[in-house]
């Protein structure tokens, strides 16, 4: 229960129509894309770093537990206010403070979405790197949470790659500024690439300085059809090892081709059991060569067919629509975004299909094979007998195998609570225990996200 000084407090700092307490209001903001739910017992929106702070502030006076969310596209319940308090929504913080082509730079705030991002740079001939399959509706301050990835990744880098400096609030309420203005800076330590990717537990962050890159002059992509994964997969090891970097490289098995046959009639062979979607990007002369290269790449005994592709929306769009679709199969999926190094592709795929098999789970895999990123969906029926319980198990294993092949359990969805109990397997006791002093030093009181990244 809020005391009621707190409210009074909250209330007058945000006004009648940006702070609310009643059950309606609480319960839509109670709960992400991983369909977790907890029920906040007041949800706020700040519009300025300054209510930030003051909210921060009152939170610790008070020990009112405080849940930063965005647009809650998350799918490892991150922004879910496990411990009630306050569901902090950065929704309304969507200023474009500045956006500056001469230095390759925008300046934004936490609620900006990341396509309002692409559409402000694309003018200028610059794009932001990051692109999750959600980029039309997920936050940047999301992204910035998560260190989010997407197909491009595998060339360009993750959000911690593509960003300058930070404004935030931290667990004591103090406003700090990190990073510089300028693509080189080396004074004091990185604390933006330590607070990108923290899911809230370490700062709110209220502004970010994002470093744009330049349009390629040209794209064109190939798809590349196999009889099944084992090829399919020692192709992304061999694509992967020679000088002509794809921009984009998406891999496919039967279960999400049969999918996307449904869907899109037409658009891929009944023979197909595994595929290749691959972006290729730079100058109008180099894309011909990239192509050569990662067709000749492409063959194997396995091999049905390899084709150039000169429009690649369409494939996208497929591509990008798996993931809900995954919802018609099962009412309930487990999704996790595992990475294992390139080279050990083929033992990870090969690996979770007899695991979902010994364990008889519906199982579809697909995701950024270019970085060793696969999205390992289990899809489950909760009320039909003991599936749920061999859905953990065969998860429990799936976790087991990513980190003996020298893996990690997650590559841009983050922990939240969904691989909390997890996380022992992959940091040592001794890390872990320094990741938790850093916590402390940043929110003594605990109550920035309490509960999320560590497990109990």
């Amino acid at each position: 229960m809020l005391p009621p000084s707190f409210i009074t407090r909250l209330a007058q700092l945000l006004g009648p129509d940006r702070f609310f307490t009643d059950a309606a209001s609480c319960y839509v903001y109670g709960y992400d894309n991983s369909r977790n739910h907890y029920l906040p017992e007041a949800v706020a929106f700040p519009l300025t770093t300054e209510e930030v702070q003051e909210t921060v502030r009152a939170c610790n006076e008070f020990k009112v537990p405080i849940t930063p969310r965005g647009r809650a596209t998350g799918t490892a319940g991150g922004s879910v206010p496990e411990h009630g308090g306050i569901a902090l929504s950065l929704e309304r913080m969507r200023r474009m403070v500045a956006v500056d082509p001469a230095n390759r730079a925008i300046v934004v705030e936490p609620g900006v979405v990341n396509q309002a991002v692409q559409d402000a740079a694309r003018p200028h001939g610059f794009f932001w790197p990051p692109d999750p399959s959600s980029a039309a509706y997920c936050s940047i301050g999301g992204n910035l949470a998560t260190c989010a990835g997407g197909p491009h990744a595998v060339k360009y880098g993750v959000t911690r790659d593509h960003v300058l400096g930070l404004k935030a609030v931290t667990g004591k309420g103090d406003i700090i500024k990190t990073g510089a203005y300028t693509t080189k800076a080396v004074v004091g330590y990185d604390l933006t690439r330590l607070i990108i990717g923290s899911e809230g537990t370490l700062a709110i962050i209220t502004e970010a300085t994002l470093k744009l890159t330049p349009l390629p002059e040209a794209v064109a992509g190939i798809t590349a059809h196999y009889r099944d994964i084992a090829a399919c997969a020692h192709a992304i090891t061999r694509i992967m090892a020679q000088p002509h970097i794809p921009s984009a490289l998406e891999f496919l098995d039967r279960g999400a081709l049969d999918l996307v046959r449904a869907h899109y009639p037409g658009l891929v062979p009944e023979a197909t059991q595994a595929m290749l979607m691959i972006e290729v990007d730079g100058g109008k002369e180099q894309i011909a060569a990239s192509q050569r290269a990662i067709l000749q790449a492409c063959q194997d005994d396995g091999l049905l067919q390899a084709v150039p592709v000169a429009d690649t929306k369409t494939l996208w769009a497929a591509r990008k629509a798996l993931s809900p679709l995954l919802r018609d199969i099962a009412p309930r999926k487990i999704n996790e975004d595992v990475v294992v190094p390139v080279s050990r592709l083929p033992e990870l795929l090969t690996g979770v299909t007899q695991l979902a098999q010994h364990y008889q789970i519906a199982n579809v895999n697909f995701g950024h094979a270019g970085n060793g990123n696969i999205h390992v969906n289990l899809l489950v029926d909760p009320d039909r007998g003991d599936e749920l319980q061999r859905a953990e198990a065969c998860l429990n294993e799936v976790f087991d195998l990513v980190i003996n092949l020298n893996g990690t359990l997650s590559g841009e969805h983050g922990v939240g609570m969904e691989k909390r109990p997890f996380v022992g397997r992959e940091i040592d006791a001794a890390t872990m225990a320094l990741m938790k002093e850093v916590k402390r030093v940043f929110d003594p009181n605990n109550i920035l996200n309490p509960g999320k990244l560590f497990p109990y």
